[in-house]
């Protein structure tokens, strides 16, 4: 911060003298409010970041899976590099209110985000005013975890084929709730509806726990759920568990099919990810990727991420950012498809 004055202050001092210089000087003047302009960026890389606090942003209220993903994080983060990392909750629009602050915040690696796989459903579903992919700076995966098909007991399907003839059957009425118009979960269903020809009636809610408790009561049939947050109902014989929509059998549920056993290609994750603005300096983005490999190595938070169904998952920034472009693809496609529109 004071690196950043002294730079301010040499600019103003170098304006004010500028306007009495002859011609030559003026070139060496503005010479010098080059290099003055250049003080920040050098500071941010010349290997002191961080010499104050970092703001990770979560976009989305505390608690929620991505809120507890960013707070396993923070003291980590805050020892290795000696400065606090600070988790800043900002929610609201599907997480696209907390990316668009980050990605307008300035590149110098003391503002960051903590997201999840809604940041692809946002994209897809709401037009951004920065490049979702293009426009910020990729850091790494962080982990990723199984959407459970979780039906009522009342359901007439004990298994994934079962459910999919049932779905077909234009006497089934299902209702599939989702924590939202435009979630994951949402379009999670709406895959599998497309690729399936599934008669089912999406019914959103406003998040996981009201949906879930309509599930359990028997107001809508079916969801596609946080394994988090269905494993102990589907444990406890109030739900069953149908399959999981990773591309293979989850190691943390391995007794749930694939959708893609039954319908090949189909695949739909939850995911956490974080990225910085872009221009953020190379050295910055490599020294937190390199820090977040060491920790997704640790077994305490392998143990730890594996208690919330999620399997750690680091990645190079190159990868993540192909992820991003990958994902935002796909559901733009299935949000196109079904004409999915945010009211």
């Amino acid at each position: 911060m004071e690196s950043n004055f002294r730079a301010i202050l040499c600019l103003a001092v170098i304006l004010l003298k500028l306007m009495a210089f002859t011609p030559m000087k003026k070139r060496h003047a503005l010479l010098l409010l080059a290099l003055a302009a250049a003080l920040p960026a050098a500071h941010a890389q010349s290997g002191k970041w961080p010499d104050r606090p970092v703001r990770m942003v979560v976009p989305f209220a505390p608690g929620g899976a991505t809120d507890v993903v960013a707070r396993m994080l923070a003291p980590r983060l805050t020892e290795a590099f000696g400065q606090q990392f600070i988790v800043d909750n900002r929610a609201g629009a599907g997480g696209t209110i907390g990316a668009e602050i980050v990605a307008r915040a300035n590149p110098d690696g003391y503002t960051l985000v903590v997201t999840a796989a809604t940041y692809a459903t946002g994209a897809a579903l709401y037009k951004m005013p920065y490049d979702p992919v293009k426009g910020i700076a990729p850091i790494s995966m962080i982990g990723v975890g199984p959407i459970v098909l979780a039906v009522h007991p009342g359901v007439k399907a004990a298994n994934l084929k079962e459910f999919i003839d049932l779905a077909r059957a234009k006497s089934s009425r299902l209702n599939f709730g989702s924590s939202g118009t435009g979630s994951v979960l949402h379009l999670a269903g709406e895959l599998f509806r497309q690729m399936t020809g599934a008669d089912m009636v999406h019914v959103p809610y406003k998040g996981d726990a009201p949906a879930i408790a309509d599930l359990l009561g028997g107001q809508i049939q079916v969801m596609f759920a946080p394994a988090l947050t269905v494993t102990p109902q589907i444990r406890g014989g109030r739900l069953r568990g149908i399959a999981v929509t990773t591309k293979q059998r989850s190691s943390m549920m391995p007794e749930l099919p694939a959708i893609a056993e039954q319908i090949p290609g189909y695949s739909a994750i939850t995911w956490y990810g974080m990225w910085a603005p872009a221009g953020t300096p190379k050295e910055i983005v490599l020294r937190l990727n390199q820090a977040l490999e060491r920790f997704l190595k640790q077994p305490e938070m392998v143990e730890r991420l594996r208690v919330d169904s999620v399997e750690p998952a680091h990645t190079t920034p190159e990868e993540f950012g192909r992820v991003l472009a990958e994902e935002i693809a796909t559901w733009s496609r299935v949000v196109k498809a079904g004409n999915i529109k945010i009211n």
